[in-house]
């Protein structure tokens, strides 16, 4: 992956690991709603990781997590 937007995919995987907290989901919890696999879920939300992801995994996250788009992109300048 590109660095353009390393950081972009940082602060989406943390906005992602607070709202799951938030609902009280556990990785696990949230991977299987999601349908993904827990290791991509845990590289996705690691601070210094800049796991890529799809626009698709991420409206699968967002509908698991029932937060609007929005709110996971909105620490992104």
């Amino acid at each position: 992956m590109s660095q353009k937007h390393s950081e972009q995919y940082r602060i989406i995987g943390q906005a992602i690991q607070k709202y799951r907290k938030q609902k009280g989901f556990t990785q696990e919890q949230l991977a299987e709603q999601a349908s993904i696999s827990i290791s991509y879920l845990t590289k996705i939300e690691a601070p210094g990781c800049d796991q890529p992801f799809s626009l698709e995994v991420l409206l699968d996250i967002r509908e698991a997590l029932d937060v609007s788009i929005h709110k996971l992109l909105e620490d992104i300048e």
